[in-house]
């Protein structure tokens, strides 16, 4: 499936969507969420997307259920923002998994849930406060120099391997988006990255949770290398 056959403006998103439920697991505008699938309801829920629009919404649970990327039991509450995305890869496995990859749309508001009688859950889904999402973010919006600097103290005190020639390479709001996703941030950082208002107030949130990361009772002094 070619990038250029995902949705052009939010009239073309559908309003009822499917949701995966997972705590921990952020999905942003243009970011790619890799997902391996073998619970039965999402099973018949990627099927279901693979028939149809390829649309998937991303969303948290407000109770934790354990370790990152557990899913809740259908009764369990949501937060009412969420992600969708598009599926953009999917591959089957031998025992029965499915290898898919979602590319980030759009965030929405959850109107109301629908009672579809699929044994996965879907909402309908309002768009109408993220119309922006669809246009990537120009550079120039983010403190750049200074989320590097961040990030290579980050990865340096918790020993997370980087290519930094694809990171400071690619532009501001594929980083910010990306970063936003893969950093090990709690279920509750991650939800407030994504309900930030707009682009710049993200990059600006990332950078500031990427530092208070950092301090254990002392800042490091521009230029100092942690240990």
């Amino acid at each position: 499936m070619h990038e250029s056959q995902c949705p052009a403006s939010i009239d073309e998103l559908s309003r009822t969507i499917p949701i995966f439920t997972l705590n921990g697991v952020l999905l942003l505008p243009r970011g790619l969420l890799p997902l391996n699938i073998f619970e039965p309801r999402y099973l018949a829920m990627t099927r279901a997307a693979l028939d149809g629009t390829k649309l998937i919404g991303m969303i948290q649970p407000t109770q934790s259920t354990g370790l990152p990327g557990q899913s809740p039991r259908n009764s369990a509450d949501i937060y009412t923002v969420g992600c969708v995305g598009k599926i953009v890869s999917a591959t089957e496995s031998d025992d029965g998994r499915i290898l898919l990859t979602l590319k980030g749309l759009c965030r929405f508001q959850v109107a109301r849930e629908v009672e579809a009688g699929t044994a996965y859950r879907q909402v309908e889904a309002d768009y109408a406060s993220y119309a922006a999402d669809m246009t990537a973010a120009q550079d120039g919006l983010c403190e750049r120099e200074r989320l590097i600097y961040a990030l290579r103290a980050y990865c340096t005190r918790h020993n997370l391997p980087a290519d930094w020639d694809s990171i400071t390479a690619v532009n501001d709001d594929l980083l910010v988006h990306s970063l936003a996703m893969i950093c090990p941030f709690s279920a509750g950082e991650k939800q407030a990255l994504l309900e930030a208002p707009d682009f710049k107030a993200r990059a600006a949130m990332l950078v500031s949770l990427l530092e208070m990361a950092l301090l254990d009772g002392s800042t490091l002094p521009r230029g100092a290398k942690p240990n």
